[in-house]
């Protein structure tokens, strides 16, 4: 998606994550269990846990949440066995669509998903079949404010390994790749740089835009996927007209 798209998109979001805290402090214990199983309960050593856990506490999730998430993921408590899945497939209008899961039952999930794409115009596909339209990279967002130095936060995100940099009307979008992405947000950050969002995300190579009558069925099945329980993110190469943001 554009720029435009992605800060609105991101702000879309965070709002929705504000009026649905119990629905987004599952989301995190669920990525908070399998981050601590993969890569180890103590944060300093798991970058991944360190990140999750930052980002839970910024939407408030408590302690004991976390600690119990943590708990679990390591085997000190019981509880379910997550693991995290992509799913792909084709929206109305062929538009791609690619689903970050995490689930306890795989079956179960991809059978609602399916039911979903269906409902609505798209289809669930193969692996594989869109994946291949997106890359993953870091994507980090400053929101531009009277007092924001553009040119320090440019020259900062390029001398610390940034791919690209793009200043828009509303933010400063930094690119990066999967490798460089902790380094430049923990430059920013070192430099007192006040970040609105930073995250690992599938960017798409190309992007559409769809008739009216088209994008309303879209962003009606994006809608419905994203609150769906089992979703973490989802990603697309649809780009809505100007008047729909």
């Amino acid at each position: 998606m554009s720029g435009h798209s992605k800060w609105s998109n991101i702000k879309n979001k965070k709002a929705k994550m504000d009026a649905q805290k119990g629905k987004i402090y599952t989301r995190f214990s669920k990525l908070i269990i399998v981050a601590a199983r993969e890569g180890g309960p103590d944060p300093n050593a798991n970058s991944r846990l360190k990140d999750i856990i930052e980002k839970a506490k910024q939407a408030n999730m408590p302690n004991d949440n976390i600690e119990r998430a943590i708990k679990r993921g390591s085997g000190e408590l019981g509880g379910a066995d997550y693991e995290e899945i992509m799913y792909e497939g084709y929206g109305p209008g062929g538009v791609a669509i690619l689903i970050d899961a995490t689930t306890d039952n795989r079956n179960r999930t991809a059978g609602e998903m399916r039911h979903l794409f269906d409902k609505h115009g798209g289809n669930l596909g193969e692996t594989g079949c869109v994946a291949w339209m997106f890359e993953k990279k870091g994507l980090i967002l400053i929101e531009k404010k009277d007092d924001t130095d553009v040119e320090q936060i440019m020259m900062l995100a390029i001398d610390s390994g940034a791919e690209d940099v793009e200043e828009l009307e509303d933010s400063i979008e930094i690119t990066t790749s999967v490798e460089k992405f902790e380094t430049v947000k923990s430059y920013l950050q070192d430099n007192n740089i006040d970040i609105f969002s930073a995250e690992l995300s599938f960017i798409p190579n190309t992007t559409v835009t769809l008739p009216e009558s088209e994008s309303e069925k879209l962003e009606k099945l994006l809608e419905i996927l994203e609150e769906h329980d089992d979703v973490q993110n989802v990603y697309t190469n649809y780009e809505p007209e100007e008047e729909s943001l």
